[in-house]
């Protein structure tokens, strides 16, 4: 009776513990501005690799082994993506052209790292980072005021098309917390510790 009263006591304690932790931290697939989901109807639009690029790609692909030349579709992935600002479908077809790989492989790639954008962003792409160490320090209320002072939710863009905002897990930059991306550039927090 004592171990079945303590059981009930425990796993009403873990549900407590569960909604708070929930409540303290909301991200999710759907909050998040990443599609992480491949789909062929997807928005989309025409692509090709320009010369620079191209030769960029290739000189990327000639670093790798013969008959290893898919292990580059990272940074060609990049590449494209540089080129031209997101990673739409027909992006990914000719990585998987170039590459001599199934476009399957490159959809799988571009789905599972966050650093691939999946639908256009604006000029100026925000991330914010709300990982435990940034969350601890204020990242929420960072992400709150930039939210404010652009005018956006995560996963929007401005109507001019300047800012996207996006909530991310983990930027690297944990003893410089909160922080927070601007394109390649990183911001960390200045305070003293």
């Amino acid at each position: 009776m004592m171990a079945s009263r303590l059981q009930r006591v425990s796993s009403l304690m873990m549900r407590q513990v569960q909604q708070q932790v929930r409540g303290f931290h909301q991200t999710s697939a759907v909050a998040s501005s990443q599609l992480f989901v491949h789909r062929d109807d997807d928005v989309d639009e025409p692509f090709d690799f320009t010369p620079e690029t191209l030769k960029k790609a290739e000189a990327v692909i000639s670093i790798y082994p013969k008959g290893f030349q898919a292990s580059a579709v990272i940074p060609v992935l990049d590449l494209a993506q540089r080129q031209h600002g997101w990673l739409p479908i027909s992006a990914m077809h000719k990585v998987a052209e170039l590459l001599k790989m199934p476009r399957i492989r490159v959809y799988e790639v571009a789905t599972f790292y966050t650093m691939f954008n999946r639908k256009p962003v604006g000029k100026y792409f925000v991330q914010v980072c709300t990982n435990t160490p940034c969350l601890l320090c204020g990242g929420d209320n960072l992400l709150e005021g930039v939210s404010a002072k652009l005018g956006i939710k995560v996963g929007e863009m401005t109507k001019d098309k300047m800012f996207s905002l996006s909530e991310v897990e983990c930027l690297g930059a944990c003893v410089n917390a909160p922080m927070m991306m601007v394109n390649d550039d990183y911001y960390v927090s200045t305070r003293t510790q």
